[in-house]
Order: structure tokens, then sequence, then C-alpha cells
């Protein structure tokens, strides 16, 4: 019992210190957001803020800053919406997609699947310059259309091959006794198959709006003006040719995070709830 006392709280101990690492950097962008100028840029640095100010929010949402005019709330409306559209049409086409791809075993299906998920391994770097040639011809650059639909079908490959394996733990007997009751293909989809993999669902929506949410690389060519430009992009408002407004950038960091915590936390909750009604299943 000795032993095994002191290998849980050495566990706990590392786990902690683990969690301590990477919690660091969100700390201490939310303490430069509310510290005085003078300590931004101390040396030794200031850990612990001797005054807490909210100066830095106040020029944001106001839309003045010390590098000019920011215009947050357009970024913020283009980066909700992005988020958003992105995560709801890459979840719906994967989740259709998967359950096809789990039904039909041939040489084409296998082919398609393998060739969307070597697709998916393309970094997205080596697909920006393409993409801004072709959405510039076909006159969706520096707009909310192009960048969701670059998004979409840069997350589908990941939704779908998750929401396969989900499917594939439903038996297909189930399929079999739903058509014996008179349910089509749709209806067995949806009143079988689809309730038993919200954990599914809930993973791939968690997966593809963090991912679109903090995406800077293509955003930063396709993005062009205050009329797209997403959060990661108007951060570079921020540096000017010699200074940059740590606080304010700082600021808005800690804006971008709040959403995306909220939103894993009320998807764990539907995880949760969709692991229950499976089981129950």
């Amino acid at each position: 019992m000795r032993k095994k006392n002191v290998y849980l709280s050495l566990n706990y101990v590392a786990s902690y210190l683990l969690m301590g690492v990477f919690t660091f950097p969100a700390v201490w962008i939310i303490l430069t957001a509310i510290r005085p100028d003078k300590e931004v840029n101390a040396s030794p640095p200031v850990w612990i803020p001797e005054t807490v100010t909210f100066d830095a929010f106040a020029k944001l949402f106001g839309g003045n800053t010390s590098t000019g005019s920011i215009p947050f709330h357009d970024y913020f409306l283009n980066t909700i919406w992005i988020a958003l559209l992105s995560t709801v049409f890459s979840v719906m086409i994967g989740t259709l997609a998967g359950y096809y791809f789990s039904r039909h075993h041939s040489k084409r299906a296998n082919a398609v699947f393998l060739s969307m998920m070597l697709a998916r391994a393309i970094p997205g770097v080596a697909l920006s310059l393409p993409l801004f040639l072709v959405f510039s011809k076909i006159g969706v650059l520096d707009k909310i259309s192009g960048l969701v639909i670059a998004y979409t079908a840069l997350n589908i490959p990941f939704a779908t091959w998750l929401m396969q394996g989900f499917f594939k733990e439903i038996s297909i007997e189930l399929d079999e006794a739903s058509f014996v009751d008179g349910c089509s293909m749709w209806g067995s989809f949806a009143k079988i198959a689809l309730p038993l993999t919200l954990p599914g669902l809930s993973a791939a929506a968690i997966f593809t709006f963090l991912t679109v949410w903090g995406e800077f690389q293509i955003s930063s060519l396709l993005a062009r003006t205050v009329a797209s430009k997403p959060f990661t992009v108007g951060l570079f408002d921020f540096t000017t040719q010699f200074t940059v407004d740590w606080r304010g950038m700082a600021a808005m960091a800690v804006v971008m995070i709040i959403p995306s915590t909220l939103f894993v936390i009320v998807a764990q909750k539907w995880l949760i709830r969709g692991l229950t009604f499976g089981a129950s299943k």
C-alpha cells in the first residue's frame, strides 16, 4: 500500500507539473493583458503584476489601440462565422461519408477513402499558394465564403475517418433489423446509426472548430482585408515598423481563448450525454 501511495503521488506531481508547463503561456498572456505598460518589457520580468488594469480591453473593444484603430468587432464576427460554418459543413459531410465507407466495402471505395486520408497529410502551407491562385480566379479571394470552403475541404478527411470508425462499431445487424421494420437507408441512418455516434460527432466538432479557430497559414494568404480577416491574422495589426503593442495583442489573444474554451466545455457535456445515450441503446 505504501508503494502504491508513493506511485500515485508521483503521478499526481508529474501531472500537475505538465499541466503547469502547458498552461504557462496562456497564463502569461492573461497577465500581460492586465499589467501596466511599464511591466511588459521590464528586465528582470515582473511575474505578478503590481497593479491590475483593464485599459487594453477597453481600448480593444473601443477600437483604439496604441498602434491605431483595430476593427475588433469585424475580426470577431469573421472568426465566429468561419469557424461555425466550417465546423457544420465538415461534420455534416464527414458523417455522411463515414457512414458510406463503413457500410460499403469495395476496391473503389477503399481507394477513395485512402486518397482522402493522404490528402489530409498535405501541410496547409503547401496548399496556400494553389488556393490563392484558384480562389482569385473564381472570385472568392478575401471572402468569408472562400475561407469556409478551404477549411471545410481540409477538415472533411478527418471527420470522415473519425465517423467511419464509430459507424464500424455499430453492428450491421441493427441496420438489417431496421430494414425489416420498414426503415429506408436514410431512416436507418437517422434513427439508428446517427444517435449512437454522438460521441464521434462531438469529437469531430471539437477538433474542427479548434483547428479553424487557431489556423493562420492559409488565412494569412486568403484573407487580405477586414472583410474576411479572422483573429489570427488581425493580431498583426498590433505591430508597426518600430513598435509592438504587446498588451493589445495579449488582450485580443485572451478574447480568442474564451470562446474556444467555452465551446470545448459545452461540447464535452454533449460528449458525455452521447456516451450515456449510446450505452443505453
